[in-house]
Formats: structure tokens, sequence, C-alpha cells
């Protein structure tokens, strides 16, 4: 009873098979944008970078330890997201994740020395991407089985078109009301997450079950009602928040079509429903460390992530000394999420083909990434730039918007397992959210 009045008003979703389809689509939705204010504003910051320095005084280096920090604590901190959703559900943790985004950002426009930065954005703001971000992902993965990929790669180009708008956007809006009052307004903005978050309603899959044994059950059920008037009892589900009642105006009949499906739920509840002695599932199962094809998947994370961030932090700085314009440079910033939104739809297609070893191809387009990664040392110019951010922005869009739905494949640990193992992978990619930026 205490985790059901935990939950907020509305009951979860119960099918008999996974939907493809249904509330999953409003969960969509919220998830393009989760990303548009979680991703879209880690990957939009590089436009504050060369303000950051002027004010502070410091150095490039320094100056992205804000964005270290902040994907560190994002990584690093999976674990307590996922054992929070499983204890509180996804819902309230992503509600509480938007309001501590906006709050770390907000308090980032008052900062009067760097190191207040790595506290508000890099610390608060970094651990409410994590709750907003992690069980909005894992609960879209639940809501979809063969539409997978290419509902998670279309619903992830949030962070795309949110760089894309906002870069140019910020920079305009920058030079009129200086980047206090802008950073200010991104984190006012960065409230809608709530929102989304609530949105978000759980999802229970079971088998549906024989009519003949529902009439059964129903009829007994009638029969200890009326044997039984003033006796109460409640038949509580932590999964559903279904309760009934012994009330004479409670009883079904097998006569209503209506109650019929209330007695089949209360069946699947009496059979499913944990006894006392049972054990209960851990909030975080660790022992997914133990499969092989897990410890593999985790490490190709964990070094894929070294190029994610650092290109879409480093190209305004980059391109501004090399001597192009500011605005010219935003939009190098832009035209690298462009071609992100077709990078990330393109792998939902592809992977969304059957048969295919999904693997394989995410292994092939890591390769190509690090060869986007190279081309940059050699441009020299605004068009060199230009060509260099189109090959990253597609190959990071094949990847950023698969890899971690990948995991709920049978190749590595499967549906069941998909919200213990997203915590446990994107922990481990920490060590390289921290690095990859600094090292850059």
């Amino acid at each position: 009873m205490t985790q059901n009045k935990l939950k907020l008003c509305s009951k979860a979703n119960v099918y008999t098979e996974v939907p493809d389809g249904g509330w999953g689509w409003a969960v969509a939705v919220s998830f393009f944008f989760v990303e548009v204010f979680t991703y879209g504003i880690i990957k939009t910051f590089g436009v504050f970078f060369n303000d950051l320095m002027d004010s502070f005084n410091e150095s490039n280096s320094r100056i992205s330890w804000i964005i270290s920090i902040c994907v560190f604590v994002l990584t690093f901190s999976a674990p307590l997201a996922t054992v929070l959703s499983n204890r509180f559900g996804h819902r309230l943790v992503v509600m509480l994740g938007g309001l501590l985004v906006s709050t770390g950002m907000v308090a980032a426009s008052f900062s009067q020395e760097v190191s207040h930065m790595y506290v508000a954005i890099g610390i608060i703001s970094g651990l409410g991407y994590c709750f907003s971000f992690l069980p909005t992902v894992t609960i879209l993965s639940q809501y979809f089985g063969k539409r997978r990929s290419i509902v998670t790669a279309v619903a992830s180009t949030g962070e795309c078109f949110a760089v894309f708008a906002f870069a140019p956007a910020i920079m305009a809006l920058k030079e009129r009301i200086g980047w206090r009052y802008s950073l200010l307004f991104v984190g006012l903005l960065q409230l809608n997450i709530v929102i989304f978050g609530a949105l978000l309603r759980p999802i229970i899959i079971r088998g549906p079950a024989s009519p003949k044994i529902v009439i059964q059950e129903n009829r007994k059920e009638a029969q200890y009602m009326l044997e039984n008037e003033k006796t109460r009892t409640s038949i509580d589900s932590i999964d559903s928040g279904v309760e009934l009642t012994t009330s004479p105006k409670n009883v079904p009949t097998h006569t209503n079509p209506e109650l019929e499906p209330k007695a089949d739920l209360q069946q699947v509840l009496v059979k499913s429903s944990p006894r006392p002695s049972e054990k209960k599932a851990p909030l975080l199962d660790f022992s997914i460390l133990k499969e092989k094809s897990f410890i593999c998947y985790a490490l190709f994370g964990l070094f894929a992530t070294l190029g994610f961030f650092a290109p879409s932090l480093y190209i305004i700085p980059l391109g501004i000394s090399l001597g192009i314009d500011q605005d010219r440079a935003a939009f190098l910033l832009s035209t690298m999420a462009i071609a992100e939104v077709f990078g990330r739809i393109g792998a939902g297609f592809v992977l969304n083909r059957e048969p295919i070893r999904k693997i394989y191809i995410e292994l092939i387009c890591v390769i190509l990434l690090t060869v986007s990664l190279f081309a940059f040392t050699f441009a020299t110019e605004f068009w060199g730039l230009m060509s260099c951010s189109i090959f990253f922005g597609f190959m990071v869009g094949t990847i950023g918007g698969t890899h971690i739905p990948l995991l709920a494949e049978d190749d590595v640990v499967g549906i069941e397992k998909m919200s213990s193992a997203a915590g446990v992978y994107i922990f481990i990619q920490s060590i390289a959210g921290l690095a990859g930026p600094p090292l850059a």
C-alpha cells in the first residue's frame, strides 16, 4: 500500500503483449522533448564557451570541466536513477529530474567563479539530467518491441533539433541580454521536463487468462462475497494499483460483461501476488555483470562515449580560432545537429530490418565515427569544418539514438533486464564522459 500511495493518480497501462503503440506514442513525444531539454542543452553549451572564458578569465580546459563534470554525474548516478525508478516509478523520478535541471541552470546564471558552475551545472543539473533521461528511454523501450529501434531513433532526434534551433537563437539572445540572462532563460525553459515527465504512465505486460477459468473464478468470488458481506478483502498489486472489495455493490455476476475484465485482472493478481515469504526482486540487478555479452558491450560503450561530446563543445571555439566569424561558427553546430537527425533516423530504419545482427552494424558505425574525429584535425577553413561536421553528425547520430536501446536485444541482456542494465551501462560510461572533453 505504501508504494501504491506514492504513485501519481493515474494507473498503469496493462497489456497482454508489448503494444508497439497505444500510449507509447505519448511516451515517445515525451522522450523527444526530454531530449530537447537535456542533451540538446548540453550540446549547445558551446555557445557560452568564449563568454565564460572572458568573464572568469579561465582557460578553455577549465571551462570544459563544467560539461565534463555534468556528463560524469549524469552517467555515474545512473544506478541511483534505476533504483529510484523501480522504487517510486519513472514518472516521479523524471519530474524530480526536471526540477533539478532547472534549479542548477538558474543557479549557474548567478555564478561568480567557475567553481560555482562546477556545482550548479556539473552536479545539480547533471543529476537532474540523469533522472530525466534514463527513466524516459527505459520506459519507452518497454512500450515498443518490433518498432523499438525506429521509434527510439526518431524520438531521440529531439536533441538534434534543439541544437539546430538553440545554437543560433541563444547566440542572438546572448548578444542582446548577455550570457547570464540567457542562461537564466534556458533554465526556466527546462522546467518543461516536469510537464512531459507527467505523461510517463507505467506499463505492465502479462499474458491473457483462459475465458473458462475467468468465469469459474468469477462465480467463486461472487459466492464468497455473498457469504461474507461484512468482510472486506483487499487485493492489492504494486504494479496496477487495482483494489477490489467485498461490498455487496461490487459483487460481480457472470452475465455482466463489463465486470469480466475485472475478474480476469483479479485472477491474475491473486496468482501473481507475492507471498510474504517470497523474496522480492532487487531494485538493481547486478547479476548482469556476470554476463560476458554485457561486459563486452559496456566496454564498447565506454570507448565510444569518448567522442560523443567533445566536437559539439569545441566546434565553435575551433572555428573562431581559424578566423571564422562567430555566427558562421554557430552555423557549423546547427549543421552537425541536422546531420545527426538523418543519422539517427537512418540507423533506426536499418536496425528495424529483420533478420540482422544489430551489434555488427553498431560496431561499423563506431569505426566510421573514429574516422570522422580524425578528419577534424585536417580542416583549415569553413567548408572543411562543414564537411567534417556533417560527417561526424551523421555518424554520432547512428550511435547516439541506438546504443542504449540495443541493451534490450537478446544479444546483450534482453528486455527483462533492460532497466538494471541501462543503469549499470551508463554508470560505466561515466569515466569516458568525464575524460572526453578535457582530453580533447
